[in-house]
């Protein structure tokens, strides 16, 4: 699975920028999806994940109600849409997948998301909220 994101760049805060990711080599059911985002000096975190075809999405705490995450299936595009953008969200969002939907079931019974079990990744879209 090849993931190339697109969409970042300067917003201002309350801004509702969509970030694009498109994932070749992805198979429908295949693969659970997620975005993440780092900032300078912080570790990478999770935002958001997708298993589609059991219909399950996740939020971390600090995005829920503001971001949302979608696939469109026909062409393999991830999206993540993101409303009243704060300057804490200012990071370089990832998108990125695993093979898989174990890594969803996992997500669901943790709580959270491990970047450790997302073995796909794209280059990074930096997001500046300023």
């Amino acid at each position: 699975v090849q993931l190339v994101e697109s969409g970042g760049g300067s917003v201002q805060p309350g801004g509702s920028p969509i970030l694009s990711c498109v994932a070749s080599g992805y198979k429908y059911g295949d693969h659970s999806l997620g975005w993440f985002r780092q900032a300078p000096g912080k570790e990478r975190e999770g935002v958001a994940a997708l298993y589609t075809m059991a219909g399950s999405s996740y939020y971390e705490d600090a995005v829920k109600g503001r971001f949302t995450i979608s696939l469109d299936k026909d062409n393999n595009i991830l999206y993540l849409r993101m409303t009243d953008l704060k300057p804490e969200d200012s990071a370089i969002y990832y998108c990125a997948a695993a093979d898989g939907r174990g890594v969803m079931a996992g997500i669901l019974a943790l709580g959270g998301m491990v970047a450790d079990e997302f073995g796909y990744w794209g280059q990074g879209t930096q997001v500046t909220v300023s």
